[in-house]
């Protein structure tokens, strides 16, 4: 069954996280994801779960890194319990400069350095629940010691779900190989790329998967410009297509624009960066590439074109939480018929 998540704001704080996801768990979203950039995502994470009681509640994604995987899975362990089982972790790497110089810490190849993180995560996951000695060993990460002491034992709920950000062929491998699930980033969730793309590569991945995992979620982080009205959309879509300007002058993200053949945007992107002409950056994305990656639709019109593009590709989509709280009610019934319809037609 299609799952739809809310997105929080980039600069929304712990004073009105709480709100926020009671909001959110009215509107009928079947979860929210918190990021880790302007404010921690555990914390915000902890706040969304003590304000809600049926939501889940994802951090897309943790920067992982900096924080060792010990910390994390303290954090997750508790998040988890407190919620009775509603909690998602999401992990990402972030470029080499941000780690080094943004949070002084060491840069580890990123797919390599990530499939050691999660297996230091399950393993420590592991001597939680059985309280058996902690004993995990990689070239990167090195887990020995638990007392008994320092282990908060079982909880009555699942394991923590991890899922991780790719956007490479790496890591969407290692997607498919360690993760439960994934999440796709907005300058990659076209559905092209996501069928010619994203899900053969997890598949790849997947062939060396462990007998015990499921098969990975996909999440579909896709932009949606929406709103009651088509003036609304337009002005929703031209934000947006400011927001995807600024991604795409980013050669990380490229490799979807070279599916398409546009590659020579990015790189003229990426040269208006240098020559500091932000204003004029949106007006270099054509409105052929933002169709790609941008979902444009009023409330009413959303179920049938998030299902036309989405339906039976991915297990979620992202749905815009509208800014003023009086366009919720066109949103909880955009959802439910949205919803309704993913179970008429078995997706």
């Amino acid at each position: 069954m299609l799952e739809i998540f809310a997105v929080t704001p980039e600069n929304l704080g712990l004073e009105a996280i709480g709100a926020f996801a009671q909001r959110v768990e009215a509107m009928g979203y079947d979860g929210l994801f918190v990021p880790d950039a302007v404010h921690d995502g555990l914390l915000l994470a902890c706040q969304a779960l003590a304000a809600t009681s049926r939501i889940k509640v994802g951090i897309s994604v943790l920067v992982a890194p900096p924080r060792s995987p010990m910390n994390v899975a303290l954090a997750a362990w508790d998040l988890q319990r407190m919620s009775g089982g509603r909690f998602e972790l999401g992990l990402g790497t972030q470029i080499r400069q941000n780690i080094e110089d943004r949070y002084s810490s060491r840069w580890l190849p990123p797919a390599a350095g990530m499939r050691e993180y999660v297996g230091a995560l399950r393993a420590i996951f592991h001597s939680f629940r059985t309280r058996e000695p902690l004993n995990f060993v990689g070239e990167h990460y090195r887990f020995t010691r638990l007392q008994p002491f320092f282990n908060p034992g079982p909880i009555d709920a699942p394991d923590v779900p991890v899922m991780l950000g790719a956007v490479g062929p790496k890591m969407l491998a290692l997607v498919g190989e360690v993760a439960d699930g994934m999440h796709t980033h907005p300058t990659n969730t076209s559905t092209r790329y996501l069928r010619e793309a994203i899900l053969p590569r997890v598949a790849a991945g997947a062939a060396g998967r462990s007998a015990g995992l499921k098969r990975p979620l996909i999440c579909a982080n896709e932009l949606v410009a929406t709103g009651s009205d088509d003036a609304t959309v337009a002005a929703e879509r031209e934000r947006f297509r400011g927001m995807l300007a600024f991604l795409f002058s980013t050669p990380a993200y490229w490799p979807s624009l070279e599916l398409f053949g546009w590659k020579n945007v990015g790189e003229q992107l990426l040269q208006m960066t240098r020559e500091g002409r932000w204003k004029e950056m949106p007006a270099a994305l054509p409105d052929t590439l933002l169709d790609e990656f941008l979902v444009s639709a009023r409330y009413d019109q959303l179920p049938e074109i998030l299902l036309a593009r989405f339906g039976g590709l991915v297990d979620r989509i992202t749905l815009t939480v509208p800014e003023n709280p009086a366009h919720d009610q066109a949103t909880a019934a955009a959802i439910a018929a949205t919803r309704a319809l993913a179970v008429q037609r078995g997706e």
